[in-house]
């Protein structure tokens, strides 16, 4: 059993998607800077085990459509794609939804946004804490910029800038990025000694040979997808929080209410990105999730989860789907 891609038309856009297997429906979404490939190693697990899995490029990424407008990239834009996506291939039932990095966010608002579509939740990576008090440019200009501190949100914020530096050398910059996210590494996507105003990609390291759980055949998908799509559109998402913080201010219940579950490497510095842990992680996940399933800590991974725990995420996550 091999998938087939499909181009679906939803919210005035076209999304491809990979498509395995038959069975109740389960749509992933990927993080920065990934593709519906990141989820290689779950489509036929989840095929085999009954579900139709469906990994998405995500509006900016792969085999989508690319608006130019910043505001295009709004999560209420891409939270829409991923109803409609559910809608043409699961007409009149609700989906399963799996996220990683910004597909966390993106299927927890969409859970949130569209609870008509959506049975159940998981997010890879990134938990979810519901509306902050302000918006996330807010906190990083009290947390680092204002601090001096480099920060590489707060580094993709200028149009343009960033995308010069990725798509000058695509291959070293997804390779250094990878990296600098893996268990492997120390770094933290631009490293503590990274002052406010320094580039990105300087200084980090390219492994020779790059760690086991990303191969070579595996980079160059990305790299191909990437020199293809370029940056603009999957930098966007990051342009986007104040944009989101209001519209999201406007919806009165934000409590996401389906059966949900979070995943976490150990060494995923997402945790430590606000000043937060595991362990508040969970708690905050309680607070904003009321039927909360659970959370997991993989040992000895960075933040690529489902690629560099392929077989423990995918132990996880059936387990979870099977008790839905």
């Amino acid at each position: 059993m091999t998938h087939e891609f499909r181009l679906i038309e939803t919210n005035g856009v076209k999304i491809r998607a990979a498509v395995e297997g038959a069975g109740p429906l389960v749509v992933m979404a990927h993080g920065f800077p990934e593709s519906w490939y990141s989820w290689r190693h779950q489509m036929k697990p989840l095929a085999d085990a009954g579900f139709t899995a469906c990994a998405i490029d995500v509006r900016g990424y792969g085999g989508s459509d690319k608006p130019h407008p910043v505001e295009a990239y709004a999560m209420k834009e891409i939270a829409a794609d991923v109803a409609g996506v559910i809608g043409a291939l699961s007409p009149g039932e609700p989906a399963v939804l799996i996220g990683h990095d910004w597909g966390a966010p993106i299927v927890w608002h969409t859970a949130v946004l569209h609870p008509d579509k959506v049975r159940a939740v998981a997010g890879l990576s990134v938990p979810y804490f519901g509306q902050p008090p302000v918006p996330v440019t807010q906190i990083i200009k009290a947390m680092y910029t204002d601090q001096g501190k480099f920060f590489y949100q707060a580094y993709f914020q200028d149009e343009g800038v960033a995308e010069a530096a990725f798509e000058k050398d695509v291959r070293g910059g997804l390779r250094k990025l990878y990296y600098a996210g893996g268990g492997e590494s120390e770094a933290y996507w631009g490293g503590a000694d990274k002052k406010h105003g320094d580039a990105l990609l300087d200084g980090l390291p390219d492994p020779q040979p790059f760690p086991a759980w990303l191969s070579e055949a595996d980079i160059d998908y990305f790299v191909g997808e990437f020199e293809r799509s370029g940056f603009r559109g999957p930098l966007n998402r990051y342009r986007n929080f104040e944009r989101d913080w209001a519209y999201m201010n406007t919806i009165a219940d934000r409590v996401v209410h389906q059966p949900s579950l979070f995943i976490v490497g150990e060494r995923d510095l997402v945790l430590k990105m606000f000043g937060g842990s595991f362990d508040t992680a969970v708690e905050r996940m309680k607070e904003n999730a009321t039927d909360f399933r659970g959370a997991h800590l993989i040992p000895k991974i960075g933040h690529w989860t489902q690629q560099e725990a392929p077989e423990e995420t995918n132990r996880l996550l059936l387990e979870w789907l099977r008790s839905l």
